[in-house]
């Protein structure tokens, strides 16, 4: 597939069970067709389809709140890097979000938030998040038992390579949002 074109408006969705389950619009800041940064700006509304599962956790939310996020995708990856801002543009935390590999799409990518979450300070400080939604959301069939599996032993690649100082997502350490052309 042909790489999205920076400054493009595409739809981030959320597919569970092979339906959408929520879309938001993202910019893209680049692609080279195996990384993909897009942005997620405050006031991005959500839609939130019907779905056999049922309701989306954040179906009370309309929109996307105050901090501007850089998503970061690798093809084939069990999880984005996302990097957040506060609204007037200064860095906040990394945020690694164990999710299903993005697939692309015409016009929108589709992965699907498997809830487990690892947040990086600005001095490499790490807090896990959201660790017993793994366990949450395989005892309500969104997830099977291997998925749990699969990402937990991503999660220990993860912290094992941020343990060597090793993170591909390195490159974009000097990104803003002020200093983007698409920002």
């Amino acid at each position: 597939m042909t790489p999205f074109q920076a400054g493009h408006v595409i739809e981030r969705r959320e597919v569970l069970h092979d339906e959408v389950w929520m879309t938001s619009p993202v910019t893209v800041v680049h692609d080279d067709g195996d990384t993909l940064a897009v942005r997620l700006d405050p006031g991005s509304r959500f839609t939130f389809p019907r779905h056999s599962f049922g309701v989306h956790p954040w179906a009370h939310h309309s929109e996307w709140g105050g901090s501007i996020v850089l998503q970061l995708f690798r093809s084939g990856d069990l999880y984005s890097v996302w990097k957040f801002f506060t609204p007037d543009g200064l860095f906040r935390h990394w945020y690694i979000n164990f999710e299903a590999p993005v697939k692309r799409g015409p016009g929108h990518i589709d992965t699907d938030d498997h809830g487990l979450d690892l947040i990086v300070d600005a001095e490499g400080g790490r807090r896990w998040k959201d660790v017993s939604d793994l366990h949450h959301q395989r005892m309500e069939g969104r997830i099977s038992s291997q998925t749990v599996l699969d990402v937990l032993a991503e999660a220990a690649h993860v912290e094992a390579a941020l343990d060597r100082d090793e993170h591909w997502w390195s490159s974009w350490t000097d990104w803003s949002p002020t200093s983007s052309p698409t920002g």
